[in-house]
């Protein structure tokens, strides 16, 4: 990891401000989704992409039912259920 040197204090509600700097080396915009993760003792903050629920891909998503699944899984499933070959 790279230390920066900035340092944000936690509001009242917990909440920090990301850099405008920082965002815009990382391409975060305003209102775009972040996802939050627990690392050994770290909280890491990155910019949340999509991915499919089976295989974790992120290329040719589709929505089914609020999930997103992938054209290669949904391909995959139809061989396994014999619909295509």
């Amino acid at each position: 990891m790279k230390n920066t040197g900035i340092v944000r204090n936690l509001d009242n509600l917990g909440r920090i401000v990301i850099p405008k700097e920082m965002r815009r080396v990382l391409g975060i915009e305003e209102k775009d989704p972040i996802e939050i993760l627990i690392e050994d003792d770290r909280i890491v903050l990155t910019k949340y992409k999509p991915a499919d629920i089976f295989t974790g891909e992120t290329e040719d998503l589709i929505d089914y039912c609020d999930k997103k699944v992938s054209k290669n899984s949904v391909k995959e499933m139809a061989k396994i259920a014999g619909i295509i070959e």
